[in-house]
């Protein structure tokens, strides 16, 4: 046990080891720390004074190498006042040029977009006005229809067909032909005949038409197909290229009211139109062709050519057919001219030696009568001896 008197009021008072010894331990750490507190506050007092101390050395080194960059910064902001100017002029003038390009386009977008608005609006105007004639004549053949008996609106449409083409045929088409095919030699014809030429007279295009209403009463109830086949025949008969059906049948199909039908897939070229599109539809064709003119004209040379050649290989071909035949004929002929004289020949050989069998006969004979005699004639023959031997004695009197 240990006894403790307080400092302040000097009362004792026993505590036991355990207590004691933490009593001591406190006391100890507080001495530490406070000597702790001590030195560091005396070490950082000493500290801040080399700092000062520190700080002031360098303070008075720098002085005057603060005073040589102050000049070397002035130096340098003078020199970039400069650039800075220099940048601003430079700049000035480039936005000087680009504004100056800038107002240039926009003057030139102004009036391109005047010259564009000014196109849209003609042609705007022109396509209002061709729907407009388009719709025009739609209501026209509308309200014919409506109107005309069954045979006038068949003979209507025809009329109106040919009246659209004679109206601008003088400006659009000067050298073309458009009549009614009035030929039925072949059992059938068509409703009209379409051709047309360049300059000189040279063929380019050619169309057969038809023309079909509604309430045309060989067409009742029928539909554009059913006229396909006799069109094509009419077309091929009458030597035409192209074959084109002006027609009012099926109003309600959505595939011919579109304008203009190719069914060449059907027939060849042949096309199912609208009668608004009369025009065009002769138009387009024609150009078209036009365009290869040129190439038909040089085709039409070159088969000219081939021609030439086909006829002089004709000409040649045939010359040495009939030459190898008369050839032929000489050669056969020869042979039997030939062989005629080779039988002949034997003939001559065989009379020949018919002749020299003859001539050595005669010969014989001949030696045969120089060796005959009287003597030998009357051997053996009494009367005989006795009549030459009278002529004899006969001669010697006179």
């Amino acid at each position: 046990m240990h006894e403790i008197s307080c400092p302040k009021c000097g009362t004792t008072f026993t505590i036991d080891e355990a207590g004691y010894a933490d009593i001591l331990r406190q006391v100890r750490d507080d001495a530490f720390d406070k000597a702790l507190r001590e030195r560091m506050e005396l070490a950082e007092q000493a500290k801040m004074s080399a700092i000062d101390l520190a700080v002031a050395t360098v303070k008075n080194e720098l002085k005057d190498e603060s005073a040589e960059k102050d000049r070397e910064i002035e130096t340098l902001k003078a020199a970039i006042a400069a650039a800075d100017m220099a940048k601003e002029l430079a700049l000035a003038k480039a936005l000087g040029e680009v504004e100056k390009e800038r107002d240039a386009l926009k003057n030139e977008l102004k009036t391109k977009d005047a010259e564009t608005k000014l196109l849209e609006s003609s042609l705007k105007e022109r396509y209002e006005i061709q729907i407009k004639d388009r719709d025009d004549a739609i209501e026209r053949l509308k309200d014919l229809k409506a109107r005309l008996s069954t045979k006038m609106v068949g003979e209507t449409l025809e009329q109106h067909c040919e009246i659209e083409f004679n109206r601008i045929r003088a400006t659009a088409f000067p050298h073309a032909y458009f009549e009614k095919d009035n030929d039925a030699s072949s059992g059938s014809k068509g409703d009209y005949i379409f051709r047309d030429s360049d300059e000189s007279g040279t063929e380019f295009v050619s169309i057969m038409f038809e023309m079909k209403n509604e309430s045309d009463t060989t067409a009742a109830k029928k539909k554009n197909e059913d006229f396909f086949k006799e069109l094509d025949k009419d077309r091929t008969e009458k030597g035409c290229e192209y074959a084109i059906l002006v027609s009012l049948l099926e109003p309600d199909n959505e595939l011919y009211n579109t304008g203009i039908v190719d069914v060449s897939h059907r027939f060849p070229k042949m096309y199912v139109i609208r009668p608004q599109f009369f025009i065009q539809m002769i138009t387009l064709l024609r150009d078209a062709a036009r365009n290869s003119l040129a190439y038909k004209q040089e085709l039409a040379r070159v088969r000219e050519q081939n021609i030439d050649i086909t006829n002089f290989e004709d000409d040649l071909e045939a010359f040495k057919t009939g030459f190898a035949r008369n050839y032929d004929l000489a050669s056969r002929k020869f042979e039997t001219a030939i062989a005629e004289i080779d039988k002949a020949i034997k003939a001559l050989e065989k009379t020949k030696q018919e002749l020299l069998g003859s001539e050595n006969n005669l010969r014989l004979a001949n030696n045969k009568a120089g060796n005959l005699t009287i003597k030998k004639l009357t051997k053996n023959n009494p009367t005989m001896a006795a009549k030459f031997k009278e002529l004899e004695v006969g001669t010697s009197d006179d």
